[in-house]
């Protein structure tokens, strides 16, 4: 069974709408809600510039994310372990009837090494070039922005309603699997933002 999408999503608010269960909330008791564990803050990001257009070629998206490396991916990383950072935008267009149509799904993928040998730091696209920084910061501000992204073609969309949920994210499956297996549940890792917002 496929999993519902995040709470307050454009896109959950449909299947529930198709379900017949939209109304439906859960509401716990006050003291079921003090005794639940605490669990520490995951890593921060914040979406400081979210803009999408659309123009005869097409949907574009700009973004720019801002956040700081938690001890245990900056500990990873200083020892050359590699990092990748994942940005995705999923396109879809409204249906009442059932779950809204996803028209699009283009996905970028960053990957940031360090190299001890000379100190520099290399960030590379999956699938595309490489650049290499002689600081972090400066890796780090090359991987978390974008700048007039395709995102879908002018004939994927039709007179209808449209949105994008962006997601951009530190991706651990990406990592050694015995390295996934030692930092599964730890909440530095979890860097994540999302971001969802109607097609003009």
């Amino acid at each position: 069974m496929t999993p519902l999408p995040p709470h307050g999503s454009l896109r959950r608010r449909s299947v529930l709408r198709a379900l017949g269960v939209a109304g439906l909330r859960l509401v716990l008791p006050a003291a079921w809600i003090a005794a639940l564990p605490r669990r520490a803050a995951a890593a921060e990001a914040d979406l400081t510039h979210f803009e999408v257009f659309r123009d005869e070629e097409g949907v574009f998206l700009t973004f720019t994310v801002n956040f700081e490396l938690a001890k245990g991916p900056e500990e990873a990383l200083a020892r050359a372990v590699p990092l990748f950072f994942v940005a995705e935008a999923e396109v879809f267009r409204d249906r009442w009837y059932w779950r809204d149509r996803r028209i699009s799904h283009p996905t970028r993928v960053w990957k940031i090494v360090y190299q001890p040998l000379t100190s520099n730091y290399r960030v590379t696209t999956v699938g595309g070039l490489g650049q290499t920084y002689p600081t972090r910061e400066e890796a780090l501000l090359s991987l978390s922005r974008a700048i007039r992204w395709k995102v879908a073609e002018a004939n994927q969309l039709d007179d209808g309603r449209h949105y994008v949920e962006f997601n951009y994210r530190l991706d651990v499956t990406l990592l050694p699997r015995p390295m996934q297996i030692g930092i599964a549940g730890q909440p530095d890792w979890q860097l994540q933002v999302r971001r969802e917002q109607r097609i003009p």
